[in-house]
């Protein structure tokens, strides 16, 4: 049977167990991706949805396990990194494409 993962309370903490334990011997089974967001954010954007859309985003961001403002985002640089693969030639979604 494997361990489970000890609760680590500090970066150096985490840094040391990581460089001393064997990883193959704990239950990595419930970690899940984290993605950090590095960039600053500067610019506001303000609009109104219909409420059906708005409790729908709410949900898929719920099921997500992130905010949904920050849902929100994902789903727009996702449509903006897609579509500026299909039209290489937009200079607004390259230049997008080349600060991620």
């Amino acid at each position: 049977m494997k361990k489970k993962l000890p609760k680590l309370r500090s970066d150096e903490e985490a840094e040391e167990f990581v460089a001393n334990a064997d990883l193959t011997d704990y239950d990595l089974s419930e970690l899940r991706t984290v993605l950090f967001e590095f960039q600053p954010k500067s610019e506001r954007v303000n609009m109104r949805l219909p409420k059906p859309l708005l409790d729908a985003v709410k949900a898929s961001a719920v099921k997500a396990g992130v905010p949904y403002q920050r849902f929100i985002r994902q789903v727009l640089e996702a449509a903006v990194g897609n579509s500026s693969r299909q039209r290489r030639g937009s200079s607004a979604a390259s230049s997008w494409s080349k600060k991620v």
